[in-house]
């Protein structure tokens, strides 16, 4: 695996300064929003829509280069002959993705200024409004499967103070809860998942995995489990059935949480990882057909309690689901 020159010289690498500029929002805003005046959250707007500007930089510079994948990485440390790194890659999926997630958290933290003025913790709601769209941004720039595993799991970590906001009241409280643990359930899957990926191909970064998988390289049922158990984390991020039932009592979050979770970050991540790893879904028709299955059912049972619903956030929860 061998980085590209054109990539680096290009600029389109600096991907990377998008998540990063909402890290340092979050620390800053985490370590001293007590002692630093209201005004100071709009540190986390300005990272996001710095953000912003850096996706449209990159997809400039993309096209500047031409279509195709680029991939760009530091290394983290070494295990004998393994080597585990920090790494991003870029191409069509990643740059769609980068931009839809920090236009929509853009516009949500502009919506959340006034809609959340009057809260005692209105700083610490912007520090993990930047920790989320870190996290999102990371995931979806990841080119191995241990690092987007992290950011994965710091989304959920995320959601679950983003919908536990209030946590005075019972009710938001024990939404938290469930969504974290359903969630989790479906984690677990997805770290077994890439577990056996690994085991199978020896490698967590992605483009040797589809490599080796396309080449024969993997067993066919060692695949078809291991793509059955990686969809179970995109069941649970995706609240498709019979994982959904944590998304309708999200809504007792914040409103602006409820349209960040639902409309582009964590509900897509699902999306995002099965697309992500398609060449490998491909290659195994019964985790395809199962797949097609559990999307039916969740879209007629979904789209069914969204016409009795009488709450419209619930309504759109479902429709989400669907």
């Amino acid at each position: 695996m061998t980085s590209l020159d054109s990539a680096i010289t290009s600029g389109v690498h600096l991907a990377w300064l998008a998540p990063m500029l909402c890290v340092t929002s979050f620390i800053v805003l985490a370590l001293l929003g007590r002692i630093l005046p209201r005004w100071t959250s709009i540190l986390s707007l300005l990272a996001i829509s710095g953000a912003f500007l850096i996706f449209c930089y990159v997809l400039r510079e993309y096209f500047s280069i031409g279509s195709g994948k680029h991939e760009y990485w530091i290394d983290w440390f070494r295990v004998g002959n393994e080597s585990l790194s920090w790494g991003m890659i870029i191409d069509e999926l990643s740059i769609l993705m980068l931009g839809l997630v920090t236009f929509v958290a853009m516009m949500v933290q502009i919506y959340s200024l006034g809609y959340m003025k009057e809260e005692n913790r209105f700083t610490w709601y912007f520090a993990v409004q930047s920790l989320f769209a870190a996290s999102m941004l990371t995931l979806v720039l990841a080119n191995n499967l241990l690092f987007m595993y992290i950011a994965w799991e710091l989304v959920g970590a995320c959601s679950y103070l983003l919908i536990g906001f209030w946590y005075e009241k019972r009710s938001a409280a024990e939404a938290a809860k469930k969504a974290f643990i359903t969630t989790r359930i479906g984690d677990v899957g997805l770290l077994i998942g890439i577990l056996l990926i690994f085991k199978a191909t020896g490698t967590f970064e992605i483009s040797e995995i589809i490599h080796i998988a396309e080449n024969g390289g993997v067993d066919s049922g060692t695949l078809t489990i291991a793509t059955l158990l990686v969809f179970m984390g995109a069941m649970g991020k995706s609240a498709q059935f019979p994982f959904h039932i944590w998304l309708p009592d999200a809504m007792e979050g914040p409103t602006p949480v409820s349209a960040l979770i639902h409309a582009a970050t964590m509900v897509v991540s699902g999306v995002y990882l099965v697309a992500r790893l398609f060449p490998l879904f491909i290659l195994t028709p019964d985790t395809l057909l199962i797949i097609a299955i559990i999307g039916l059912i969740t879209a007629i049972i979904a789209s069914s309690m969204a016409l009795v619903m009488t709450d419209l956030k619930r309504v759109l929860a479902y429709s989400t689901v669907s």
